[in-house]
């Protein structure tokens, strides 16, 4: 556990009420964040977005977010009422959302949208927010920004709307961000600028970052720490550098899986194979 930890969350559970009865999504899931960067991987349905969601309390009834402690700076975050939680969210904890077209208000320029997020945060008056707009979408390696400043989010592509979303997020300059997939829909090139723009964040300014993705080889290479979920519990946490070296068979089951380049690697990829027993094996 990390000594003064930014956010500390144990035992966190989130569920939801069906007519087939109840799904437990998040299931006793704890850890700390200090101002570091730390990966969560996991297969699709594993829990990882639902426990982002459920730090910023955006988990709507019917879902139920529960926990013994879910702290931000010092800030409990399950005990605080609806408008204290609005002053936490963007200022101190912003969150990237998966898919970016269904984040951006489509009646709405980007610039406005930028701009707002600047101001709604008491960043600075009206006349610099066009200033600090355009210098965050110079940021995250948007060419002509005037031009997109202007634009309305349908005449953008996938990967700058994401661009796009990372860029209002940061613009507030918060503590802790909490990315969900945010580059997936880059390419290569603009994939490495903009994760060198989080890991100044980090570094620099001392931002927490929590860095979800599917992406192991990604993850390792660019995070400090790595929680691994599997049925919406942590089974296993691992150094980045050292995540070839994971002992859990779940974990080793992914890595198996990912794709390799190299001369005479013609055989088929191996297929995950599920152990029952897993589902109660959280750490």
């Amino acid at each position: 556990m990390t000594q003064n930890p930014l956010l500390a969350v144990e035992d966190l559970r989130v569920d939801f009420a069906t007519p087939k009865g109840l799904v437990e999504a998040v299931r006793g899931v704890s850890f700390s964040l200090g101002r570091e960067k730390l990966g969560i991987v996991g297969e699709s349905g594993s829990g990882k977005s639902v426990t982002g969601r459920a730090i910023l309390r955006l988990v709507r009834p019917p879902g139920r977010v529960r926990a013994k402690k879910l702290e931000f700076d010092g800030t409990d975050l399950l005990g605080i009422d609806e408008r204290a939680m609005r002053q936490i969210r963007g200022r101190h904890i912003s969150m990237v959302m998966q898919d970016p077209k269904f984040s951006l208000n489509p009646v709405m320029t980007v610039g406005q949208q930028i701009a707002e997020a600047y101001r709604i945060n008491g960043k600075g008056a009206r006349r610099e927010t066009k200033r600090r707009a355009l210098e965050m979408l110079e940021a995250v390696r948007i060419r002509d920004p005037e031009r997109v400043y202007r634009a309305y989010p349908h005449e953008v592509s996938g990967g700058m709307g994401q661009r796009i979303m990372i860029a209002m997020m940061l613009i507030p300059d918060p503590d802790l961000l909490i990315a969900d997939e945010p580059t997936s829909a880059l390419d290569v090139t603009v994939q490495l600028q903009v994760l060198a723009i989080l890991d100044d964040l980090v570094t620099q300014r001392g931002m927490g970052l929590i860095f979800i993705s599917h992406d192991l080889n990604l993850v390792a290479s660019f995070c400090d720490r790595v929680l691994i979920m599997y049925g919406g519990q942590v089974l296993e946490v691992c150094d980045a550098k050292r995540l070839n070296e994971a002992k859990h068979p779940y974990t080793r089951g992914l890595l198996n899986c990912l794709p390799r380049i190299e001369a005479g690697s013609s055989a088929d990829l191996p297929v995950l194979r599920r152990d029952p027993a897993w589902l109660d094996q959280g750490v």
